[in-house]
């Protein structure tokens, strides 16, 4: 995110912006602290070194500005649930006889699923292990063997990566391994969430070892709220499913372009369905390909810490179904053409695998 000076908000906007603070603090009080907490006064600083404060002099919760305009408001929300922490553990809990992230407030990050680092901030990148990245270089020359112009050599390389990722996750929830978990936004927000977009959720659900659910935040600078899909998980799954993510919206945007030259077809509508066609076909085909992992003993069991994970960053959520749609020509034409999508080139060059990030599109 570029860099913007303080100017950058105006008198409407930034009273917008602490508005949608106090939103967010509500949604934090109700969901993690069973509404025990009075409101503070909420104000944006400038003090530099800090990312928020909580005074409880003159009851006043603070949050950065460099940090609301630098940083996406999925981060802005985990440092104010850090200081909605404090404001806890001193009104609440009066544990007044500790240092600032002593034993109580360390303990009550814990049990909320909320960061207790002193920056307030998601922690980041961990270093994959030997083994980690070990798997990593595999799936990425897979996936780089899945280019193949020969249609039989790409489907078998896509589907040994993705048998090698469950194959690896599978291993790792067996084996009682210690896993550090995060989240990740991914795309824009949007202010509706096309049916395409809710069909994409459900494949990173099923297939990546993700948690898929769609949150609101907060653009400061438009002064609006729009939807985004957060996903949980490692930070290999989160990377895996970061690429599939734009690989598969930029994906079906191109088979849309090319079917409306081949067919003459206009009209959003049409285009709507064609993509939430792309998206079932490609889900079905995934499908498949599980059903003959199970029958060679491939079967995954839901990430028991991962569970844990998730419900602890959305204690009271409501799971939204996707609606059934009309099937038209148009969704069984791009439904035919997810079937025969082939990921491939997910990672740059480099031990870690990092994700080559395609443009997502904004709906």
């Amino acid at each position: 995110m570029h860099e913007h000076t303080n100017a950058a908000l105006g008198a409407e906007l930034e009273a917008a912006l602490v508005r949608a603070l106090r939103r967010e603090w509500d949604s934090i009080n109700f969901n993690y602290f069973r509404n025990r907490l009075r409101p503070p006064v909420l104000l944006l600083g400038d003090a530099a070194g800090r990312h928020g404060q909580w005074s409880s002099l003159d009851r006043t919760l603070e949050i950065s500005r460099r940090l609301v305009l630098q940083h996406a408001w999925g981060v802005v929300v985990e440092v104010l649930k850090h200081e909605v922490a404090h404001q806890y553990v001193d009104e609440v809990l009066a544990a007044h006889d500790e240092t600032a992230h002593g034993p109580a407030f360390r303990k009550i990050c814990a049990d909320l699923g909320i960061d207790a680092t002193a920056s307030g901030l998601p922690s980041g990148v961990t270093t994959p292990s030997d083994e980690e990245a070990r798997i990593r270089q595999r799936i990425a020359k897979l996936l780089a063997l899945a280019e193949s112009p020969n249609q039989h050599e790409a489907e078998a390389a896509m589907r040994e990566a993705q048998r090698l990722m469950l194959k690896y996750n599978i291993e790792e929830e067996a084996a009682g391994r210690q896993k550090s978990y995060g989240f990740r936004h991914l795309g824009q927000p949007t202010g509706r969430i096309q049916i395409h977009h809710r069909l994409l959720a459900a494949i990173l659900g099923s297939h990546f070892f993700v948690e898929p659910i769609w949150v609101t935040v907060y653009e400061p600078l438009l002064g609006r709220s729009g939807s985004v899909l957060e996903v949980c998980g490692t930070e290999a799954n989160l990377e895996m499913a970061s690429y599939v993510y734009d690989f598969l919206l930029a994906t079906a945007e191109r088979l849309w372009r090319e079917h409306q030259r081949a067919t003459g077809t206009h009209g959003n509508a049409d285009r709507r369905s064609y993509l939430a066609g792309v998206m079932r076909g490609f889900h079905e085909k995934l499908d498949a390909q599980a059903r003959q992992q199970r029958r060679e003993g491939l079967v995954w069991v839901k990430d028991g810490g991962l569970s844990h994970y998730y419900d602890q960053r959305h204690p009271r959520r409501q799971n939204l179904r996707t609606a059934a749609r009309a099937r038209s020509s148009a969704f069984a034409e791009g439904q035919k053409a997810g079937h025969n999508i082939v990921l491939h080139r997910p990672v740059r060059d480099g031990v870690s695998g990092g994700v080559r990030r395609l443009p997502a599109r904004r709906s």
